[in-house]
């Protein structure tokens, strides 16, 4: 008799959590495969101090096949679930695609940013969801600080100081609390830095800090951030993105190039696709994370509504913390759905919570005490160190260091701006330019870009000489604008490379190899005058929103070379499906019993008024917020 098999789709909290339950529970007695983008789990709570350049990124990351040692990896996007034929569709990492079987399936696939229909907000900032973003952050951030020493406007070096994050849960708030530190670390005792006041904003349209904890614990970190220098700013959010800053709720502009976008996450589309009731774009599940009518089919974490047994009527936030729960829970179930063990609902109970605010101040509430300053600092890390699966002695070395030694300001130059963009369904991935038609990531692109390539081109475009400052969020001197018609980067950065971005289709003139440009509006390489016009090749990306209907983000500036390109004939060839046909319009149905991952066009959005600011952050994905 074939051993059972059990295919795992996420590898976040839940996902990891019940890969290695099912694993000691089975011991080899069921095929557990794991699906997932990336080779490691990522402790997400620790991730603010990766980008305030505490800890090293691989800190943070935990090894799947080094873990989960009689778990399958497979690495690769799912694409669509077939309920009825019990496979799972995914596309790997190089473009490879293929299908796993199962017996039982445990949907794990998490959450993504969450983007409100403000203009210039896709455009201008940047989300906190994974560690390319936080690398990306630390890189910008030092950067900033860097231009602004050498400017000779003092306007200039105010705006490129200051940092807005715009969200005040336990995201934002420890990211402006951390980068509060590393910016004034990197202008103390610096003397051609003198006289520089790194200036980091936090807003929010709540009426407190922390608004999801009790209010003892939100003034302790009010009068931290304060007492380090953040400027506070409750009861507003951002009205608009621009280039050389945001318009706030309250009619007042902040010149800066730095948006950090962290206003709360929405469930993974893939959920919605399957066609089975929801929740709020959350699978809806039994006290015991089985789909009603599925017996074969398992939910948890936040792609999963759980019913919370504590508070009749409602269901379990989305937590890190919750998931980690869930993830153990669901494992023990699939195990007692195969007659290994017995079946247990999912059940919660608090105690307590801990938000890091860098240094040695925390705000914490342990069995319900409140504390604050040091003692609350201990009890934050301690609580960290016990709930990482992995690396715990390198992450209490770093500490240490952190604590002796001065932190280490450098650019790596590894992630840029365009392959970190706020309205993508993959945060876990950077994009990749030229991999727009094939492979997981540029799949994960198509589905998860709400801009054309002549959007992101216009986007991410400098203003030329005489022009405005960079847009706020968007590349410095010197990165490769890689988000060009046709997916390529510039390539007249410092290197010697040839540039393909001319207008008008020549050969770039001064350039060493003279290569003509290969990434006009149309996607293909200019035909040159008297040639004929380019042929569009590149996929034009879908929208599909959760609301009514879908919102694009508004395009800021106007195509300089508008109508000197005559238009490409014919419609647009988009890349073949899995199946070699073409791609299903966003929000097709599959038929019944078969779910198909929508394109991950325009993330799913609410519909208020442009103007109207944003709501506060419902949830977070801090394990160590929630419940215990």
């Amino acid at each position: 008799m074939s051993r059972p098999r059990i295919v795992i789709v996420g590898a976040g909290f839940a996902g990891y959590r019940a890969a290695r339950s099912l694993s000691r529970i089975t011991r080899r007695h069921a095929d557990i495969t794991l699906l997932n983008p990336t080779d490691y789990f990522l402790y997400l709570p620790l991730l603010p101090q990766v980008a305030a350049g505490i800890l090293e990124p691989r800190r943070v990351t935990v090894s799947l096949s080094g873990t989960l040692r009689h778990v399958r990896l497979v690495l690769g996007e799912a694409d669509a679930i077939d309920l009825d034929g019990h496979t799972v569709h995914y596309t790997g990492p190089e473009g490879d695609v293929g299908a796993l079987p199962y017996d039982r399936l445990i949907l794990a696939a998490g959450s993504v940013n969450k983007l409100l229909p403000i203009p210039g907000v896709a455009e201008h900032a940047h989300g906190f969801r994974g560690l390319p973003e936080a690398l990306y952050l630390r890189d910008h951030v030092t950067r900033q600080v860097e231009l602004a020493a050498t400017a000779d406007d003092p306007k200039s070096c105010g705006a490129r100081c200051t940092f807005v994050v715009v969200g005040a849960g336990y995201t934002g708030t420890e990211v402006a609390a951390q980068g509060q530190l590393f910016t004034d670390s990197q202008v103390r005792k610096h003397p051609l830095r003198t006289g520089m006041r790194p200036r980091w904003l936090l807003l929010d349209i709540a009426d407190r800090v922390l608004p999801e904890l009790d209010e003892r614990l939100s003034r302790t970190a009010d009068r931290v951030l304060r007492q380090r220098g953040v400027d506070v700013r409750t009861g507003t959010s951002v009205k608009e993105a621009t280039h050389n800053g945001v318009v706030l709720s309250d009619g007042s502009f902040v010149d800066t190039r730095t948006l950090v976008w962290c206003v709360g996450v929405r469930p993974d589309p893939l959920a919605e696709s399957l066609e089975l009731p929801m929740e709020k774009g959350r699978l809806l599940v039994d006290p015991h994370l089985q789909v009603p009518g599925r017996p074969e089919l398992f939910a948890a974490g936040d792609a999963a509504a759980v019913p919370d047994l504590e508070k009749p009527g409602e269901y379990t936030p989305m937590t890190a913390q919750h998931a980690w729960r869930q993830g153990r829970t669901v494992g023990q179930n699939v195990a007692a759905s195969l007659g290994m063990g017995e079946r247990r609902a999912y059940r919660h109970r608090d105690l307590g919570f801990v938000v890091d605010l860098g240094g040695v101040k925390a705000a914490a509430n342990p069995l319900g005490v409140p504390l604050s300053g040091v003692a609350a600092g201990a009890v934050t890390r301690g609580y960290h160190l016990a709930a990482m699966p992995g690396n715990r002695v390198r992450v209490a070395a770093d500490w240490l260091l952190d604590a002796v030694l001065p932190r280490q300001a450098v650019q790596l130059g590894l992630v840029r701006s365009w392959s970190v963009p706020l309205d993508t369904a993959s945060p876990e991935l950077a994009r990749v330019p030229g991999r727009s038609d094939t492979g997981a990531q540029g799949k994960g692109d198509e589905r998860g870009q709400s801009r054309t390539g002549a959007q992101d081109a216009v986007a991410e475009a400098p203003t030329g000489s005489g022009g405005a400052e960079p847009a706020a969020g968007s590349r410095e001197p010197g990165e490769a604008p890689g988000n060009q018609p046709g997916g390529e980067p510039a390539k007249n950065q410092p290197g010697g490379e040839p540039a393909k971005n001319q207008p008008g289709g020549e050969p770039a003139k001064n350039q060493p190899g003279g290569e003509p440009a290969k990434n006009q509006p149309g996607g293909e390489p200019a035909k040159g005058p008297g040639q004929g016009p380019a042929t569009a090749t590149g996929p034009v990306e879908g929208g599909r929103a959760d609301g009514p209907e879908a919102t694009e983000p508004p395009d800021p500036v106007q195509d300089p070379d508008a109508g000197k390109h005559p238009e490409p004939p014919g419609p647009v060839k988009r890349p073949n499906s899995r199946a070699g046909g073409s791609e299903p319009s966003p929000g097709a149905g599959t038929g019944t019993g078969t779910g198909g991952r929508p394109p991950r066009g325009t993330p799913a959005v609410h519909k208020p008024h442009p103007d109207a600011p944003i709501a506060p952050e419902p949830r977070s994905q801090h394990p160590s917020k929630g419940d215990s």
